[in-house]
């Protein structure tokens, strides 16, 4: 499949064959058991720098208080990046949960503000059944890597984020937010998720877009837009990624 446009995500011909044929590479190592301790013969470029980008915002949150929120996590990969960060940048901070926020259900009720199109659209970016059952694993498992393993330091929230949300902080009074990740690709969750965690906010907070002045997915940054204002606040692009951006609070 080729690209359709300037701003499509989709790849080439080209590479599809190579992450296939990187794929099969994988299947087929001879490495076997040995393969999770060598995944970076496998790890492209793209895969490195979306790791590196999370490492770029997650510097910034050191001595700031307060949980890790990713509205949208799908398979947890980011999840799971944000765990072994904790674990090299402040492997002693206990208290630096980590909460994801899904439905694992995929992408419902497209509004106008959003723009259909092969990527986005009812369903997409589902996930199998039960995964989120399986994610508490992983998560729960790589803790374990990590200093203070008894004491469990994430959580998964499933269901939509305008009901799920607002029902996590009512739990949870002494929330203090110190870095918030969207990833919903559309305008409406996106907005109630963005507004629920404002009054949780602090000073250095970091909030961050998957898509950002994005054509393909323009629901997001309109919500900042309007949560926010793109007047009150700068908007900062990592060298790393090209479409998502993320908010310092000042």
């Amino acid at each position: 499949m080729t690209a359709k446009s300037p701003t499509s995500i989709s790849p080439s011909q080209a590479e599809i064959t190579n992450r296939e044929t990187l794929q099969n590479l994988f299947n087929v190592s001879s490495l076997g058991e040995e393969r999770i301790d060598h995944l970076a013969l496998f790890m492209t470029r793209q895969q490195l720098m979306r790791i590196m980008f999370f490492q770029e915002m997650y510097a910034k949150i050191i001595n700031v208080h307060g949980v890790i929120m990713e509205f949208g996590c799908r398979w947890g990969t980011n999840l799971a990046t944000m765990t072994a960060l904790r674990g090299i940048c402040e492997p002693y901070n206990h208290n630096r949960r980590i909460v994801g926020f899904d439905t694992f259900e995929g992408l419902t009720e497209i509004s106008k503000t959003d723009k259909a199109s092969e990527f986005i659209h009812a369903g997409a970016y589902s996930t199998s059944k039960e995964y989120a059952k399986e994610l508490r694993q992983i998560l729960r498992t790589l803790e374990q890597e990590c200093p203070a393993p008894h004491i469990t330091k994430h959580e998964i929230v499933t269901g939509d984020v305008r009901q799920t949300v607002p029902a996590y902080l009512q739990r949870n009074p002494q929330t203090v937010v110190a870095m918030a990740y969207f990833d919903m690709d559309l305008y409406e969750p996106t907005k109630a998720a963005l507004k629920a965690i404002m009054p949780y906010v602090t000073k250095g907070t970091i909030l961050g877009f998957d898509e950002m002045n994005w054509e393909v997915c323009p629901g997001p940054t309109r919500a900042l837009n309007e949560v926010i204002g793109l007047r009150n606040c700068r908007v900062i692009r990592s060298p790393l990624q090209p479409i998502p951006g993320y908010v310092i609070v000042e």
